[in-house]
Order: C-alpha cells, then structure tokens, then sequence
C-alpha cells in the first residue's frame, strides 16, 4: 500500500535546527520525485524543497538554510532545516509526484499520496 508518513517535527527556538522524516512504502523511491510542502494557517500550501534523481530544488525562502537528501535503502526523505526562522513555522507535508520519473516541480497539483503532515514550531 502505498504511504508517506512524515516525523520529526516539533518546538525550536529561532535559529534552531530539526530534521523531518519521510518514511515511504508501497512504491520504488528513486522511481519519484519527492516534495516537502508547508502550510501555515490562512495561507496557501507552498513547496519548500523537491528531490528527483536529477537533483535537488528549494524555494527561495529556504535556500542555504534547508537540505534535503534521500536514503534509498531505508526508503526515506530527509529534510534537515537548520537556522529556524519566525516565518518557518508551518505543518510540513511530503508528497509524491504522481507519475514517474519526472523532474522538480513545486506545482501542488502534480503530487499525490500526501502525508499527514508534521507540525514545526519556532519560538523563543
């Protein structure tokens, strides 16, 4: 059965760092492109960072300050956020591109199989 299950967010202080998790079944993980989306209250779901087998893509925003990476053997997505800021906080969500073998893209519509999502907070 094919899910996404996000972990690994929580509480920081601005500046702080946290890594989230993916945890992917049901399907080959290199075969897709994976992104990180974020919501915050009132506003829209916006891409953070995507990760194909021809690289790695990230939102203005987050540029120098968020990695993701993938571990194949353990299917899993990474995203580690370092340097929290006060516009961070947001539920983080990863998804699934829904066809294979397709390159970066933060178009919402182009992904499926979303997570629950994972709460990150910033505050001091």
């Amino acid at each position: 059965q094919l899910q996404l299950v996000e972990s690994g967010g929580g509480l920081v202080q601005p500046g702080g760092s946290l890594r989230l998790s993916c945890a992917a079944s049901g399907f080959t993980l290199d075969d897709y492109t994976i992104g990180w989306f974020r919501q915050a209250p009132g506003k829209e779901r916006e891409g953070v960072s995507c990760i194909s087998s021809s690289g790695a893509k990230y939102a203005d925003s987050v540029k120098g300050r968020f990695t993701i990476s993938r571990d194949n053997a353990k299917n899993t997505v990474y995203l580690q956020m370092n340097s929290l800021k006060p516009e961070d906080p947001a539920v983080y969500y990863c998804a699934r591109r829904i066809l294979r073998f397709r390159s970066c893209t933060f178009g919402v519509d182009n992904f499926g199989s979303w997570g629950q999502g994972t709460q990150v907070t910033v505050s001091s």
